[in-house]
């Protein structure tokens, strides 16, 4: 049975959402509620245990499971966004709460993020930057033309097969590995599936990451496959910072064994200012934006809310963006008593 005109209580785990999500809640009629300060460890599980929470839209906030036990009218959790290593998914699991995502609202955010990290580190253009800055006329004329070069990617969901088409346009070649992926779509017929990692990191001159973060690839990018990386040849992370073993990648950057890294995510956010990355200048930085263009939040914050709404609404949830879909078949009577 639907209760399409039922008041729900929507909490989003930050000081805003974008107006795109935020009308259709207020369409809606739902109260909405924001987190003040993500920062504060303690403040998401206070309001969930003050406020009759029905769902949780999750930006950064990490989602503990004793933030989850302390709300029990809560139905749903949904990722502004994809992933998901910042919620406690098998303490949400064990209580029935479906956890969903948005995928693909932001790809395109992140696939031109991935393409400017790309050509800021090949022609190490924020290095030039900050010389001239400094009043220095350094030209640096070593960098790297792309064209011919090999991009390996190590995920092909919707962001990497974007990346793959400006690639291929750019004239480099293709391989890819992505264990959800039996063939290459039609239109990228050119890219090569190889079956490993340890394959495509051989074959990359460029290495860019594209997968969520589990317990596959944490530390993906280990010592000893940072080492099988051609010499000279670039890594690109905009996918989780944990991937990365980042000891490993300075290592491989200051002997010159790397040309370059850019990295959009860290392990540690926000960046210590102690961190060793600030002090290698062939690392291109920036600080976990490449999903956050007004697009793509616009995008995101829309998704999100259209779930939690036909989720509480008409105990609707498309099961491939449920993360954990074992919950969904005693959902709808739960969800609508």
């Amino acid at each position: 049975m639907d209760r399409p005109h039922m008041p729900f209580t929507i909490l989003v785990t930050a000081p805003k959402l974008a107006r795109a999500g935020a009308e259709l809640l207020e369409q809606a009629g739902c109260d909405t509620l924001y987190l003040p300060d993500a920062q504060d460890p303690s403040a998401l599980g206070r309001i969930l245990a003050a406020e009759p929470v029905d769902a949780v839209i999750s930006r950064t906030a990490v989602i503990t499971a004793a933030d989850l036990a302390a709300c029990p009218t809560l139905r749903i959790v949904c990722k502004h966004g994809v992933g998901v290593s910042n919620i406690d998914v098998e303490a949400a699991t064990q209580r029935g709460i479906p956890v969903c995502v948005t995928p693909g609202a932001n790809a395109q955010s992140v696939a031109e993020m991935t393409w400017g990290l790309l050509f800021a580190a090949a022609r190490r253009i924020p290095w030039m930057d900050a010389e001239l800055r400094a009043n220095r006329w350094s030209r640096a004329q070593d960098g790297l033309e792309l064209q011919g070069r090999t991009l390996g990617l190590v995920g092909f969901g919707e962001v990497g097969q974007r990346v793959a088409r400006v690639a291929l346009a750019l004239g480099m070649p293709v391989v890819t590995t992505d264990p959800g992926l039996r063939a290459v779509p039609a239109d990228l017929g050119a890219v090569r599936l190889l079956p490993t990692v340890d394959e495509v990191v051989r074959a990359a001159d460029v290495l860019s990451l594209h997968v969520p973060l589990n317990a596959a690839t944490r530390g993906l990018m280990d010592a000893r496959r940072i080492a099988q990386m051609r010499p000279g040849s670039i890594l690109i992370n905009t996918a989780r910072g944990e991937v990365v073993d980042e000891l490993a990648l300075i290592d491989a950057l200051r002997s010159g064994q790397l040309f370059a890294a850019g990295l959009d995510t860290m392990a540690v956010e926000p960046l210590p200012p102690d961190s060793p990355l600030l002090a290698v200048p062939s690392v291109v930085l920036s600080p976990h934006v490449g999903g956050s263009t007004p697009a793509a939040l616009a995008a995101m914050a829309r998704g999100a809310a259209q779930t939690v709404l036909a989720a509480l609404r008409h105990g609707q949830i498309d099961p491939a963006h449920c993360v954990n879909p074992q919950v969904l078949s005693s959902f709808s009577q739960r969800a609508l008593p």
